[in-house]
């Protein structure tokens, strides 16, 4: 049990060394990194069981480790105020009330909304029911972003094959700000290749570089990124921005699964704006919980 508490608490602390050459396991344990915290009461309830004192103690090294990682996501670091709200949600392709959904959303209040997975069938019941809250959207390929302030210079941006992200620029009355929405590619945990991330860790290489070349110093960043922020693979874009979660949130904000969210990978991102709060909205029609930030300019 203390052997099982020393290793714990290595891999915890050097999750960034753990190899991603095979089955991208470094990725894997990164995106459910937190729920290592859960071998701290285990070790604890067998420690009582056997009455060790040895491994009892040994437990306090992934204990202290786990909160020097994350103590700090209990914080409530959320403020008042804040200039604009933006809400991103996956709406899940298979969602079997799209108009109930979109309601569900316009209740939220957010000047800009965005919207990951839609179709050709979905999209115009997403557009109609949206339509008296924003006057101003555009839908590219799979993904939408509707707002309540004028939208100029919107266009797809390539980060695959098909259209799954667009970059728009927000007229707010606080000055322009680029908004891009992207879903990067699924991934799925495979018995034969592990980990299989290798399309979305490429789509993410190519929204870095949009971002890298956006020349408005305001930037936002949302939509469903099938990865958290501390997956070492989307470091090419979470390292030119700031989470808002991270920043302004309370606990973890997991989004996914809604019927138990167990990761975060529904991401809020910013640059050149503060974050004054972020939370998560409930559940809706889709397998993704909506993600909520509101922003200073």
């Amino acid at each position: 049990m203390a052997a099982a508490a020393v290793l714990s608490a290595a891999v915890m602390l050097g999750h960034d060394w753990m190899p991603n050459g095979i089955g991208n396991l470094g990725s894997l344990l990164e995106t459910f990194l937190p729920w290592l915290g859960l071998s701290v009461p285990v070790l604890l309830a067998l420690a009582a069981v056997r009455r060790s004192a040895t491994a009892g103690i040994a437990v306090l090294l992934p204990a202290v480790v786990w909160c020097s990682l994350f103590g700090g996501t209990f914080m409530d670091k959320r403020s008042p105020g804040g200039d604009l709200t933006v809400v991103s949600h996956n709406v899940n392709d298979e969602n079997p009330d799209p108009a109930r959904t979109a309601r569900d959303l316009v209740a939220a209040g957010a000047e800009v909304l965005a919207l990951e997975e839609l179709t050709s069938r979905t999209a115009p019941a997403y557009e109609k029911a949206l339509a008296g809250a924003y006057p101003y959207h555009s839908v590219q390929g799979t993904v939408g972003l509707w707002s309540t302030y004028p939208l100029r210079n919107v266009e797809p941006v390539e980060i695959m094959p098909w259209t799954r992200a667009l970059r728009a620029t927000a007229d707010t009355p606080k000055g322009p700000i680029a908004v891009y929405v992207a879903h990067l590619a699924s991934v799925r945990v495979r018995a034969d290749s592990g980990f299989t991330t290798s399309r979305r860790d490429d789509a993410a290489r190519r929204l870095a570089e949009a971002v890298r070349a956006e020349p408005l110093p305001r930037v936002v960043v949302v939509g469903d990124f099938n990865g958290t922020t501390d997956d070492r693979a989307l470091r090419p874009v979470t390292a030119q921005l700031r989470s808002a979660q991270e920043e302004a949130g309370d606990g973890f904000g997991f989004s996914w699964p809604a019927s138990f969210p167990a990761a975060r990978i529904d991401q809020i991102l910013v640059k050149g704006v503060t974050p004054a709060s972020a939370w998560t909205l409930p559940r809706t029609g889709s397998d993704h919980l909506p993600v909520a930030a509101t922003l200073r300019l």
